[in-house]
């Protein structure tokens, strides 16, 4: 068996799901841990627009999770009842099932993906997770529009969004490309390449964590189709 992350997303429209879901970080910390089989989690909020920014989406909300495997992740996703209770009250819903292949950092004090030795190929998915220093907060967050539009103009990323724990603090972005080379492509010119020396020289975070994961499939659809469809997938 090898470990599945899944990264669920949750749309709500109408304001008393909104406030039901807004209630929820909160009250669905003493559920989630009762999911048979599920190990790290996150409960996460999201920013405006595609989330890269530091004004919370009261709309929008996303867990993280980890399973044994593949099959135990779907089955879990599709069945549990916390899951079940957020998609009754979404007006739509996407899960993203994923492979580790490459782990850095710690999130939270934990190292919370066991990668999968096995090589992969074709789409793969870029998770970074950053707890910015208050200090530098504002310099971190003028950096952030900038890439988000760059990233936005990309026509190889085939997903994207920005979410986190806690605005202003905690950032996790994750992105989906079509392979390794156009996302490194990415990552290594403009805004983003000069935000990640800004990090390194001025030492901005906390605590980082950065993976990559093989895509493996997904659940659900967000605005209206699966952001898998345009990939090649194995």
């Amino acid at each position: 068996m090898s470990q599945t992350v899944s990264l669920s997303l949750f749309r709500f429209d109408r304001t008393r799901d909104r406030l039901w879901a807004f209630a929820m970080m909160g009250f669905a910390r003493a559920l989630l841990p009762r999911t048979p089989d599920i190990g790290f989690w996150k409960l996460c909020g999201s920013g405006t627009g595609e989330g890269f920014t530091p004004v919370p989406n009261f709309g929008v909300y996303a867990i993280l999770a980890t399973w044994p495997d593949h099959d135990t992740a779907r089955e879990r996703i599709a069945s549990a009842p916390i899951f079940q209770r957020y998609r009754n009250r979404a007006a739509e819903d996407w899960t993203v099932f994923l492979s580790p292949t490459s782990v850095k950092g710690e999130w939270a004090g934990v190292e919370p993906f066991v990668t999968n030795d096995t090589p992969q190929a074709g789409p793969l998915a870029a998770l970074t997770r950053a707890t910015v220093k208050p200090s530098i907060a504002a310099q971190f967050w003028k950096r952030v529009p900038d890439i988000s539009s760059v990233i936005g103009q990309d026509e190889n990323v085939a997903f994207k969004i920005g979410i986190g724990e806690m605005p202003l603090l905690h950032q996790v972005t994750f992105s989906i490309w079509p392979d390794a080379r156009r996302m490194a492509n990415f990552a290594r010119t403009g805004h983003h390449a000069d935000a990640i020396r800004a990090v390194r020289e001025n030492d901005w975070f906390r605590e980082e964590l950065y993976a990559r994961f093989a895509v493996k499939s997904d659940y659900g659809t967000w605005n209206g189709a699966s952001p898998l469809a345009s990939l090649d997938m194995p």
